[in-house]
């Protein structure tokens, strides 16, 4: 086994590990090492094709489809150079400060964590796009919710020099997206940060890990040979996101017990929903996320423009047959939204561990969740008719489609009866929870720094830390929250010895 000695090791490059990466690097100015630990492949800029399966298989964990214990959600989440930054749409809003007092985490400011988003969103060139910009998918949207008396507002997202391709959840093609591999990682190796891709972290000893490296048949190779690694670090920074982070730190052997580890995860579960216009109309070029509609954010749901690929698109509707092929075959006057339902941090939703030590993900649906889902589709449904569309399929629906001559009767056609667990196809992009913030160790991973409770050497850096779901986007909020334990590393390491 190689043996590896740093200052700092952050297992992670997305949100989280690429904010704590940028800023730490000036460390490397006055003689410390900081090392950024990443499973994924940092591709070459050749190698994002736009092919749908092609690139879920490079930049996806279990090329997209990666399954709760019980097979009723799909979770989507990265592994590249960038983490899931490099499969995300962009959209950059910052948490509201009622979200932030229902989470209830002493010592965590609203005002602080406001001003640290803020620096992320300048970063990031985060702004609003010109309407000249925006599609009939996401314009039709906006018009549709005004018709209602529904609260719509644009989405700002974090692109320079958006080509339109669409293509922002399959990596993008362009350069455009600034995620952390277009911004922070790259400031962060300029100023010293050694960056190593294609390495697993499998456990967290005593002020070390081990790893291995392993070089896929895609990618630039590893700045480090195959094989196995012994890292020795002053201080450890975990930012593998929601679902791997929490299943490090299980398969590690930690001085303290952490009742609260693994659990009150949070996943936003959404549904996508589609209608079908008279015509063709624009949809699938152009950013494929322009709007949202929080009106409904009490009623426990939120709306969204989306426009997913043919195989996500076709995987989502319900049944086969002559019906689901003719509607795939009009994909050119498809008008889509994403419905997602703001669910509670039950201490039973959590992470585990299979007996290959590999993460497994146990989810119960609520019946308040499952009535936001269909109190969403409704909703949904009647934006799709308020904006021209001549029938609309949800998954909830009575029948396939349902026809703009029966639109008044939506509340009796998308009901709790036909929606059935496995047979929907659930989905969720925005994991939280599962190493939450808190005050105490029985009931929380970390303080309102990240720092682990008991272990002075070792943090949390994305978006586990979540002690309640966002109820928005969490991507920015994941970058502050880094930022918070970027400050408390540099303010600590003078008191870990080496």
């Amino acid at each position: 086994m190689v043996e590896k000695t740093y200052d700092v090791v952050i297992v992670g490059s997305g949100a989280g590990g690429g904010a704590v990466a940028k800023e730490l690097a000036p460390l490397c100015r006055q003689g410390l090492r900081i090392a950024v630990l990443e499973w994924g492949p940092k591709l070459r800029e050749s190698e994002f094709t736009g092919r749908e399966a092609e690139m879920a298989d490079k930049l996806y964990f279990d090329s997209g489809g990666f399954l709760t214990r019980d097979r009723a959600m799909t979770l989507a989440f990265g592994r590249a150079y960038g983490g899931s930054t490099v499969v995300y749409t962009g959209t950059s809003l910052t948490l509201p400060e009622a979200v932030l007092a229902r989470w209830g985490v002493p010592g965590l400011d609203h005002g602080d964590l406001r001003r640290r988003s803020e620096k992320y969103l300048g970063e990031n060139n985060v702004h609003l796009l010109g309407d000249d910009a925006l599609n009939d998918n996401n314009r039709l949207f906006a018009e549709g919710c005004r018709t209602l008396g529904y609260r719509v507002a644009q989405f700002p997202i974090n692109v320079k020099g958006c080509h339109g391709s669409g293509l922002c959840n399959l990596g993008c093609p362009n350069a455009a997206k600034q995620g952390t591999n277009r911004v922070q990682l790259p400031a962060a190796e300029a100023a010293g940060v050694e960056v190593v891709t294609n390495c697993k972290v499998e456990t967290i000893g005593e002020r070390a890990c081990t790893a291995t490296v392993a070089n896929p048949p895609f990618g630039e190779p590893s700045s480090w040979e195959p094989g196995r690694y012994r890292i020795r670090a002053r201080a450890i920074v975990v930012a593998g996101g929601a679902v791997n982070s929490p299943a490090l730190l299980l398969r590690s052997r930690l001085p303290v017990q952490l009742p609260a580890l693994g659990r009150y995860l949070t996943a936003h579960p959404a549904l996508i929903l589609v209608g079908e216009h008279e015509h063709p109309i624009t949809n699938y070029f152009g950013h494929p996320k322009s709007y949202y509609c929080d009106q409904f954010v009490d009623d426990g749901f939120l709306l969204e423009t989306c426009m997913y690929f043919p195989f996500t698109t076709a995987k989502n509707l319900i049944g086969f047959g002559a019906e689901h092929a003719d509607l795939m075959g009009r994909m050119d006057r498809m008008q889509m939204i994403l419905v997602l339902a703001v669910d509670p941090a039950l201490p039973g939703n959590r992470i585990t561990l299979g007996h290959d030590g590999e993460p497994v993900v146990d989810y119960r649906f609520t019946d308040g969740v499952l009535d936001a889902l269909v109190a969403s589709q409704r909703a949904a449904a009647r934006i799709f008719f308020a904006a021209g569309c001549r029938r609309v399929h949800a998954p909830a629906g009575a029948s396939f489609f349902i026809t703009a001559d029966a639109a008044g009767r939506i509340d009796e056609l998308i009901t709790r009866a036909p929606f059935k667990l496995g047979k929907v196809s659930i989905s969720s992009a925005h994991l939280m929870g599962g190493c939450r913030m808190g005050a105490d160790a029985g009931d929380s991973v970390t303080d309102a720094w990240g720092q682990v409770h008991g272990v002075p050497w070792l943090f949390v850096a994305d978006g586990s830390l979540f002690p309640r779901c966002s109820e928005i986007n969490p991507y920015v909020t994941i970058m502050a929250l880094a930022d918070r334990v970027a400050e408390r590393v540099r303010a600590r390491l003078p008191e870990l010895p080496a």
